[in-house]
């Protein structure tokens, strides 16, 4: 397993990570400071907001460490209600709404001095037999591991930007995107820990996909954008550490607010799971 070292006074120091992948997993650790309650904090370099697939994470992983090892995630539901800060830890307050006999049920608020910032329904189930069917994965070539660049090692995970194998030039526009993604290097053993990297991950790339309609039109800087949402449904176990492939399209936009699904499937078609979020993409005047 890995371990982190923090200090709980203001100006706190989260010891640097050889990789940002290993700082990501450091931070995963969360402190428990009561039954129910704990602390996380926040990459050292973070400036302004932050990220709001680490503060899915965080949560995902505060909520399963009250949760029976057995019963893994199968969904969770979430809301940004106010930019986050990376100067002040945050707590992260548990609440078991209920455990039965097949699922659990836990609810977590994370809060940055005295205000919620976020909230987050999480359910966990006993691995169960039953019915079976998924979508196949996309027509899109393999990953080219010849585009990896050393710049791409700067992130936890490494993405390839994909085109579709059918007219991909007429198709530019549309917002769709194919991403292949896997962590930039080993990740320890435990399905918990690769859960929560997906779900760090899963938030990179689903509110950019609503604005490639509107890329010739309207400049970034034009947009205030924001994640409002955040839903994933976990349908399989996963191995970060392995090549898998987002598929991202956004159905709708406008009244200011993007909506976007993905799709996650591995290399050899299996769909691991499933996501679905609304941001905002307010446009102002230039």
């Amino acid at each position: 397993m890995w371990h982190g070292l923090w200090q709980d006074q203001p100006g706190y120091e989260v010891t640097l990570a050889e990789t940002p992948l290993e700082e990501l997993l450091t931070l995963l650790n969360l402190e428990q400071i009561e039954e129910n309650l704990f602390r996380g904090f926040h990459p050292k370099g973070r400036k302004h907001r932050l990220f709001g697939g680490q503060i899915i994470a965080q949560a995902l992983m505060a909520a399963a460490r009250t949760v029976d090892g057995e019963r893994p995630v199968h969904s969770l539901h979430a809301y940004f209600l106010r930019p986050g800060d990376p100067s002040t830890p945050a707590i992260f307050d548990v609440e078991r709404i209920r455990d039965g006999r097949s699922f659990s049920t836990r609810r977590i608020v994370v809060i940055q001095r005295g205000q919620a910032i976020f909230n987050m329904d999480a359910s966990f189930q006993v691995v169960e037999t039953g019915l079976s069917h998924s979508v196949p994965m996309p027509d899109v070539p393999q990953p080219d591991e010849s585009l990896i660049t050393e710049a791409m090692a700067d992130r936890p995970f490494l993405s390839i930007r994909q085109q579709a194998s059918d007219d991909a030039q007429a198709r530019k526009n549309e917002p769709t995107q194919y991403i292949w993604l896997k962590t930039t290097g080993p990740v320890p053993d435990d399905p918990l820990i690769h859960s929560t990297l997906l779900s760090y991950e899963s938030d990179s790339a689903l509110l950019g996909t609503s604005r490639i309609p509107h890329m010739q039109a309207v400049q970034r800087k034009q947009m205030q954008v924001a994640s409002l949402d955040h839903s994933i449904w976990y349908h399989q176990a996963v191995d970060v550490g392995e090549w898998l492939l987002y598929s991202l399209t956004s159905p709708n936009a406008g009244h200011a607010r993007g909506y976007s699904r993905g799709t996650i499937h591995t290399q050899d078609g299996t769909l691991v799971a499933s996501c679905i979020q609304e941001g905002l993409i307010r446009v102002h005047e230039s």
